[in-house]
């Protein structure tokens, strides 16, 4: 680690804002404790509740326990669905199970898998823009039958659809995607299929548009921008595709303070900070400590604009 001594010129520090938790994985989190408060320990979660690492283990604390698979879950107790969505054979399994659960998917994901239930109803072929693997996209395509949901990552993947297959089609988005790299799939698609049905509103969810907005605010600003989320949560890694595309080439995605790259803080002049949605804000603010410690710093701290969006819990939790 280096040991800068604390120097001038001062060092800025741009704070995006917004950042940080969303109105689902506020929900989520919520949900999960709201449990535990109601049945005790364990409370079981499939699948992790949201994807950062310090929400996880600090549940697991206090009482939840994580599985991946509805199997690996004791039928006597609670079982609490990931914010992502699951295929509509889980919920189905717990039932046949007679177990407890409840759903915590983000209400913006159930509004895409209504879309796509509504869709197939009305005779068309669904596709899915998604990355592969990713538990949303494994549980909005799961809400239908095996093969109805086309799944494409890329314009390659437009490029290789037959056209004369589909006389009906129309597609959702993932809701954590990058704005950009999703219109130019989208733009693909109409190309393609004239009479493709778009999405009546925006499926990427208002944060992850407004934070992805944020980020190219700030890369006007900033010679190095810091993503604090986890590798596996996909709203964090487009934050970071976003900065690199919008013009900042040091952007880096960081768990926490510890896994600042000090000779990259060092080489920068302005810094600009962000957090994923499913990142706490306290991981925020020691990684601004951790610079503070080593350099002299300004903070610059500009609300762009302000979400008062909030999901209720379930009546059951309630």
């Amino acid at each position: 680690m280096l040991n800068a001594p604390k120097t001038l010129p001062v060092k800025k520090i741009h704070l995006a804002n917004p950042r940080g938790f969303c109105a689902g994985v506020d929900r989520a989190i919520e949900m999960v404790e709201l449990a535990l408060k109601k049945w005790g320990r364990p409370v079981y979660v499939r699948h992790e509740i949201v994807h950062n690492k310090h929400v996880v283990n600090d549940l697991k604390n206090k009482g939840a326990v994580f599985v991946e698979e509805l199997k690996d879950c004791p039928s006597d107790r609670p079982v609490i669905f990931s914010a992502h969505g699951v295929p509509k054979l889980v919920p189905e399994e717990a039932e046949k199970r007679q177990m407890i659960f409840v759903d915590a998917t983000c209400p913006l994901v159930t509004k895409v898998h209504n879309e796509i239930k509504r869709y197939y109803d009305n005779g068309y072929k669904i596709i899915m823009i998604g990355h592969r693997g990713h538990p949303e996209t494994i549980g909005t395509m799961g809400q239908l039958p095996e093969g109805e949901v086309l799944l494409v990552e890329s314009i390659k993947d437009v490029e290789r659809i037959d056209p004369s297959e589909y006389k009906k089609i129309a597609y959702v988005t993932q809701t954590t995607l990058s704005i950009d790299d999703t219109m130019e799939i989208a733009l693909a698609l109409n190309k393609k299929f004239p009479s493709i049905q778009n999405p009546k509103k925006e499926d990427i969810c208002y944060a992850t548009t407004n934070r992805q907005e944020e980020v190219k605010r700030l890369v006007k600003f900033v010679d190095l921008i810091l993503v604090v989320g986890s590798d596996n949560s996909s709203n964090s890694q487009r934050l970071v595709d976003v900065a690199k595309h919008s013009g900042c080439s040091e952007a880096y995605l960081i768990e926490d303070h510890r896994k600042i790259d000090w000779e990259k803080v060092a080489s920068a002049n302005s810094i600009g900070i962000t957090s994923g949605a499913s990142a706490p804000d306290h991981l925020v603010k020691e990684v601004i400590s951790s610079i503070q410690e080593k350099f002299d710093t300004s903070l610059v701290y500009d609300t762009t604009r302000k979400e008062t969006i909030e999901f209720k819990v379930p009546p059951v939790l309630r």
